[in-house]
């Protein structure tokens, strides 16, 4: 066993530490300073060529491999871009070969040198000057195996994105999907905007707020379940189409598709209605996966997921009865169904029941892209009847994984139907406290000012990047998520 191996890490760290103080007794501060001039490494190693002269490259990185043989030393580098070998030699190194040698797996260093490779064909840069960016005081997870144990992955997001490249990897890709939505919008002249986060009253959606508390006005605050309200606002006040990608906040439990923080983005465009939000949902996601994948298809968990077809549309009722083998009218049926699935039937309006029903025996079919149409209306109090039977409205809900990416309207715009809708909502009935209602009068009075006909949207965006990454749980793709205090 190597001495390493027989350390325990109090003892490492001390060990690091010395060297550290060594660093100082040679005039190197071990937590340097800026080190301008550096490529990414991806780009320094592409740009090797053996017909070329020897070119003097510069680049900075985390020592990831670490082989010391005597009078040389071979490291592996790693930045965000990817990994290159260096190579120090005593011979070029001779003023700062002392330093060199006190280097440790997970320091920082700078680097520059000439780009050559190794008689086993390695591109690697010979150092020609060698800089302490910053010493790594701990040792890095099982010599740089990698941080494996999930709970430490998520605690210790700094850890896992330095020791495992294909986590650095989900995250810069989140950020260039995140970016290619906004730039799918704006090429469709909707507007980004931004919405309170915290709100006097928790509207938007049914669920359980977060509550805080402001000093100065004595005023309860909630942070927002969802910016809806707000955003149909700025439809009554002229702005036609807008959007906001932005976080929403809920009081309920944690999940590998669940995290009590969330990003989402919501939609409204005025003269539109579900249909209009619903091509644009298909375009929008169709154009992010052919941007992961060339024709359109991704894996994720053990599923081929072809984003490249139209998506599947099935009525709520219609997807109901081919699960079940009965309609969504025999609530006697659906009531059986309910208590047979250990779901709480009493005392609840037979419109929860069914969605309750729905969600249980349904929604885990639907792999691949789907939008399940006309929901019952008594569970969808912003959204417009349809005409021909006013008991289903104007909504659909897309599945993707059998996971809900997100819910489209046609907006509820006459205020009388509006004040009713938000009074039979307090009404309903929810014993274990799971929801929180409202009744936002200011927005009723915005409605009395006109708002035009519109339709709205949300998606999920972490989930949205679940899919799209191939990665199983939300936790993957939320750099901090929430989690469970140790001990």
């Amino acid at each position: 066993m190597t001495n390493e191996q027989t350390t325990t890490v109090n003892e490492y760290e001390e060990i690091r530490l010395a060297k550290a103080a060594q660093a100082r007794e040679l005039g190197v501060d071990p937590y340097g300073s800026r080190f301008a001039g550096a490529e990414a490494l991806a780009q320094v190693a592409s740009r090797y060529d053996e017909a070329q002269e020897e070119q003097v490259v510069r680049g900075a990185g985390r020592i990831v491999l670490h082989r010391d043989i005597g009078k040389l030393i071979f490291m592996t580098l790693r930045d965000w871009s990817g990994t290159i070998q260096v190579g120090l030699s005593k011979k070029l190194l001779s003023e700062t070969w002392a330093l060199a040698k006190l280097l440790d797996l997970g320091d920082i260093v700078g680097v520059e040198g000439t780009l050559g490779k190794t008689r086993t064909g390695e591109i690697t840069i010979w150092v020609t000057q060698l800089t302490l960016l910053c010493k790594a005081t701990t040792p890095p997870p099982g010599k740089w195996h990698g941080l494996q144990d999930v709970e430490s992955r998520y605690r210790q997001r700094y850890v896992d994105l330095f020791s495992n490249p294909e986590v650095m990897a989900t995250f810069v890709q989140r950020s260039r999907l995140v970016r290619e939505v906004r730039r799918f919008m704006e090429g469709r002249r909707f507007v980004e905007v931004e919405t309170p986060m915290m709100q006097p009253q928790a509207g938007g959606a049914a669920a359980r707020p977060f509550v805080t508390h402001h000093n100065t006005l004595d005023l309860p605050l909630f942070l927002r379940v969802a910016p809806e309200l707000y955003l149909k606002r700025l439809l009554v006040g002229g702005m036609e189409k807008v959007y906001e990608i932005n976080r929403n906040f809920r009081n309920e439990g944690i999940s590998t598709q669940h995290n009590p923080e969330f990003t989402s983005m919501e939609v409204y465009e005025a003269y539109g209605d579900y249909l209009t939000m619903l091509e644009l949902t298909e375009a929008l996601i169709r154009h992010l996966a052919l941007q992961v994948s060339e024709d359109g298809v991704i894996e994720w968990c053990g599923h081929a997921i072809d984003y490249s077809q139209p998506f599947r549309r099935v009525t709520f009722s219609a997807l109901f009865e081919e699960i079940n083998g009965f309609g969504v009218s025999d609530m006697e049926q659906v009531r059986g169904k309910a208590r047979e699935l250990q779901i709480s039937e009493a005392n609840k309006d037979d419109a929860i029941v069914l969605n309750d029903v729905f969600e249980a025996t349904c929604e885990e079919g639907l792999i691949e892209p789907t939008f399940v149409m006309d929901y019952p209306s008594a569970i969808s109090p912003l959204t417009k009847p349809k005409q021909e039977d006013p008991a289903w409205c104007e909504r659909w809900d897309l599945f993707i994984g059998a996971m809900e990416i997100g819910p489209a309207y046609t907006e509820l715009n006459d205020p009388a139907i509006q004040q009713a809708k938000f009074e039979e909502q307090l009404r309903g009935a929810d014993e274990e406290e799971e929801v929180f209602r409202t009744l936002d009068e200011d927005f009723v009075q915005a409605l009395k000012h006109g708002m035009p006909p519109a339709g709205g949207l949300g998606i999920g965006i972490d989930r949205l990047v679940m899919l799209l990454t191939g990665s199983a749980s939300i936790r993957d793709v939320i750099l901090f998520p929430l989690m469970r205090p140790q001990g």
